[in-house]
């Protein structure tokens, strides 16, 4: 299971593989009167904008770290893991790294409040139209999925700024 785990981290035609699948499933499900080469159309042409958007990403943090994409890959999983790197260059390299994704969190921070109030917003307002149609049993489900997604989100984002954080002051102690 680790080295799948692993391929699914690396390998960006893994992670272009089940984007494709799940596009074609969701096509099945919710287009069910549409042609099924038209789901796998738009299957891929959404895999290729996220995956080509992934690889940009990507491309840009090895460029700010100095490193190949594949090692900023290892490192946020060492991140993940608390585990700091005992080589020198490694660790510099993973300082940068840290620096840039701290410096990109507490920049859409800015933005984060902002976010949480349109979604907010939209929960609100399909409850309020379900009040006015009858039918209040999918805007409440909705309103209660956006709801436990932003709280996830924030939950996720506080527990990425532990990591950062931590891993800041590791680097730092270490030399």
């Amino acid at each position: 299971m680790h080295t799948v785990k692993n391929w699914f981290n690396h390998s960006l035609a893994a992670q272009a593989l089940v984007l494709f699948v799940l596009g074609l499933g969701f096509g099945a499900v919710f287009r069910r009167g549409d042609h099924p080469a038209l789901w796998a159309v738009q299957s891929l042409l959404y895999t290729a904008v996220i995956i080509g958007i992934l690889a940009y990403q990507r491309r840009r943090t090895a460029r700010a770290t100095g490193a190949r994409p594949g090692t900023v890959v290892d490192l946020n999983r060492r991140i993940r893991h608390r585990d700091v790197p005992a080589d020198p260059e490694e660790r510099a390299v993973m300082r940068r790294l840290v620096e840039d994704q701290l410096g990109k969190m507490e920049r859409g921070s800015r933005w984060l409040p902002y976010w949480l109030g349109f979604m907010g917003l939209i929960a609100v307002g399909m409850v309020v139209l379900g009040a006015t149609s009858g039918s209040l049993a999918f805007p409440v489900v909705f309103a209660v999925g956006v709801v436990v997604f932003c709280s996830w989100i924030l939950w996720m984002r506080k527990r990425a700024m532990e990591l950062h954080h931590h891993m800041r002051s590791a680097l730092r102690e270490r030399g």
